[in-house]
């Protein structure tokens, strides 16, 4: 089958072209029409739907782009107040709106004449929507979504300075990788000490938003926040058993591979001890990974790359480039991270990350890249709420295009050797982000069953969930001050809380995709768009299905993949 990039921003029939969003009360009267107006056919239903989708659209894309601006420019003053003019005077009055319509579809005697199978998971939505809607709760997530990018213009503004010159973080990163270890460590402890200046700041922060994450859960009837979240994220495939049998499984299954790289490492420095800022460092002699030296260089090599793996992939790239909707290079005031924002109206989604010309900052813009060519596949669907895919195939999607792509990084790697490097680099984090995810996703359950707790309490905690994951090879001691804190370096625990073992999830499923495009290329790819094409149409394990993958996250099945990744490795 082929694809094409020549996306199209979705033709308005409900509202006007030139219409844009100011302020409720010029958008007030599209929601009154859709509550108000008489459906006496499946046509007219079909219609309605069509109508709020479209509705929904150019709602979603004005606040992504309100975000988008935001995070990268901290400091514009003007693009922080239209973000929160957003969140706290226009989607709180869409709210009961949406529960309105919602409750105004299910009760329509012509909902039973829909294709029950295209409309199942919809629906599902719909009802959980239903379910988890309280009245109370608006102004509680109206100011949770302000205060939630306070994270993001706090770390956004953290510099340090190196050679009498100013870098932020990501961009400090690099020294990281030097040969001089007395430069490393410097370097490494300058990043540290900048964080812990912060730290009663994000404490705070964390504190407020805690306390309101559980009210929200409380007013909807929940035990507790997670039991709240699991549900709003649409958990309907698995449950905190299958999460904690996951920490188990890594444990078992995954760290004594990691204790294997760091003991690689170790021989290949020829340190006695490994510490925390000889992780990135080459040995003496040989050059770090330098894959690129600006963005627009990033940029066009990935789609150089992308093209060699799949023409469309390349295109889908070129696309967002002649858009503009790419913002990839490092700068003082820009908000950390990365992501693939997908805009419902025009198609073409946006990427941001924050490159400073690391081997690293390649799998971000080929995993963001991924994320992007899902939004280009599920683009046609129908409806914006068949867009709404579940993240556990979203990240499948970014993940398997980081093992997907390495077969084509002489892109960024004329060097036969700095391509084995790379590679073995990338499989190497395939494993050591396992331990991370999920010691991230232990720590959400702890806080969560306990939200009343101390700022001691939280770090005694930490530190105890740390040392469940702890490798065998690294000399952590003198550097519990800096570990004390380090889950405040975790964007997702302030702005999508819970949403993180998504990631250890499709990393698996990854690396079912890899195995697959090993054997036939072709028809793993081939698997993989038809997966990404339905968006959330389908349930979970049925898109794992369609992708050629099982949806088992079972400690059986980590440990047949662990094998698999490692036998990899060593072929390499």
């Amino acid at each position: 089958m082929t694809y094409s990039a020549d996306i199209k921003k979705i033709t308005r029939n409900f509202l006007p072209q030139n219409f844009s969003i100011t302020d409720w009360s010029s958008l007030e009267p599209f929601f009154k029409n859709l509550l108000d107006r008489e459906i006496s056919s499946k046509e007219e239903l079909g219609k309605w739907l069509k109508d709020q989708s479209e509705l929904e659209t150019v709602v979603s894309e004005d606040a992504c782009w309100r975000q988008i601006k935001m995070t990268c420019d901290t400091q514009n003053k003007e693009l922080e107040t239209a973000f929160n003019f957003f969140c706290m005077e226009i989607q709180p009055k869409i709210q009961p709106f949406a529960d309105a319509l919602n409750k105004k579809l299910l009760q329509s005697p012509f909902l039973a004449e829909l294709d029950e199978k295209k409309y199942f998971t919809y629906l599902r939505n719909v009802r959980k929507s239903i379910d988890l809607f309280r009245e109370a709760n608006i102004p509680l997530q109206a100011e949770v979504a302000v205060l939630q990018q306070q994270y993001g213009q706090i770390t956004g503004a953290m510099t340090i300075e190196v050679d009498g010159k100013e870098y932020t973080l990501q961009q400090a990163g690099k020294f990281l990788e030097s040969h001089n270890r007395a430069i490393r460590e410097e370097v490494y402890r300058k990043i540290q000490e900048r964080r812990l200046q912060d730290k009663d700041k994000l404490d705070e922060l964390y504190d407020t938003l805690i306390v309101l994450r559980n009210k929200e859960a409380i007013n909807a009837g929940f035990d507790n926040y997670r039991d709240y979240r699991f549900k709003e994220l649409g958990r309907f495939d698995y449950n905190k058993e299958d999460c904690y049998r996951f920490h188990e499984a890594v444990k078992l299954h995954v760290l004594p591979l990691v204790n294997d790289i760091y003991k690689k490492k170790q021989a290949l420095l020829g340190v006695d001890k490994l510490m925390s800022w000889d992780l990135e460092a080459e040995p003496q002699g040989t050059k770090p990974l330098h894959p690129f030296e600006t963005g627009e260089e990033l940029l066009n090599k990935s789609i150089e790359c992308f093209k060699n793996l799949d023409p469309f992939f390349g295109d889908c790239l070129t696309k967002m480039n002649e858009l503009k909707h790419l913002d990839l290079e490092s700068r003082q005031g820009k908000a950390p991270g990365g992501y693939n924002c997908p805009l419902a109206e025009s198609g073409a989604p946006f990427i941001f990350m924050n490159a400073a010309g690391q081997m690293h900052d390649v799998t971000t813009m080929v995993h963001e890249g991924g994320h992007a060519i899902h939004s280009f596949l599920s683009h046609e669907l129908e409806l914006n709420g068949f867009k709404e895919y579940p993240m556990e195939i979203a990240e499948v999607a970014s993940m398997a295009m980081e093992l997907f792509s390495m077969d084509y990084w002489e892109t960024f790697f004329d060097n036969a050797d700095d391509l084995k490097r790379a590679k073995i680099h990338q499989l190497e984090r395939v494993i050591t982000i396992f331990p991370w995810i999920a010691i991230i996703d232990k720590f959400q359950h702890w806080i969560y069953e306990h939200p009343i707790h101390t700022h001691e309490e939280r770090t005694i905690t930490w530190i105890k969930i740390l040392a469940e994951f702890k490798d065998e090879v690294i000399d952590y001691s003198q550097l519990d001050k800096y570990r004390s804190n380090s889950w405040q370096r975790q964007l997702h625990l302030f702005e999508v809380p819970f949403y993180y073992i998504e990631y250890g999830i499709a990393q698996l499923g990854a690396i079912g995709m890899w195995m697959q495009f090993k054997k036939d290329k072709s028809k793993a790819l081939d698997n993989y768009c038809k997966a990404l094409q339905l968006g959330g149409t389908k349930k979970l394990p049925e898109l794992y299905q369609t992708a050629g993958l099982e949806f088992d996250f079972s400690p059986e099945k980590i440990k047949v993949l662990m094998e698999f990744v490692k036998t990899e490795m060593d072929a390499l």
